[in-house]
């Protein structure tokens, strides 16, 4: 599997592009910023994007959605729990006294279970909500994209609307403490980890913190 990570914005988001070895179909997770960037990349190592998935709907994780989706006519993807704070992304970044974010709807809404095949590559949607109500991460090939949901020794806030400590916490405690230990977690911000690692060190989700 092709993983190019690059953070973009001012919040540094991790935007990752995933691609199939063979076919070279790839898929977009949280273009958060820099969209021309991001499409550079793309055509720099021949992949063709197929699919554009937001784990989330808050601003710093859309802000490429829509010179990417004008330019390539992709899937855009993400849970439709999060398409109010889709809506409200300009507010949001205004609110951080940074420009307006403007994004297109999404043509396809997820739920949890449901698989996104890019080439040879599957991936399943697993719903985390607590850091928003439509926070989602992607689980395939021995490796996790986390969005906001699990960091590095560390959770999604909650204290932002619609999010919830204790509903954060079981999801992850449930749905991702669960998947090997070896799974690699790429999150939203910041550098990667395994879950073996959070497993052992992260105080949210060993129980040392709550």
């Amino acid at each position: 599997m092709i993983i190019k990570t690059l953070p973009v914005g001012p919040l540094q988001v991790n935007c990752y592009i995933v691609a199939c070895p063979r076919t070279k179909k790839a898929l977009i997770i949280d273009p958060g910023d820099e969209a021309q960037r991001i499409l550079q990349l793309l055509e720099q190592e021949g992949l063709e994007p197929k699919m554009l998935v937001n784990t989330h709907g808050h601003f710093d994780h859309v802000g490429g959605n829509s010179l990417i989706v004008e330019k390539t006519g992709i899937e855009f993807c993400m849970h439709k729990e999060d398409l109010p704070l889709l809506k409200q992304a300009s507010r949001q970044a205004a609110s951080y006294g940074l420009p307006a974010v403007e994004s297109p709807m999404p043509t396809r809404f997820l739920q949890n279970g449901d698989l996104l095949e890019i080439g040879d590559l599957s991936f399943e949607v697993i719903h985390t909500p607590g850091h928003s109500p439509g926070g989602i991460c992607l689980y395939g090939q021995g490796h996790l994209f986390s969005g906001d949901s699990l960091f590095a020794g560390s959770i999604g806030r909650t204290d932002l609307p619609g999010g919830d400590m204790q509903q954060l916490l079981g999801h992850i405690r449930s749905q991702l403490m669960v998947l090997p230990e070896s799974t690699v977690v790429h999150p939203g911000h910041g550098p990667e980890s395994t879950i073996g690692a959070e497993q052992q060190s992260n105080p949210f989700v060993n129980g040392d913190y709550i």
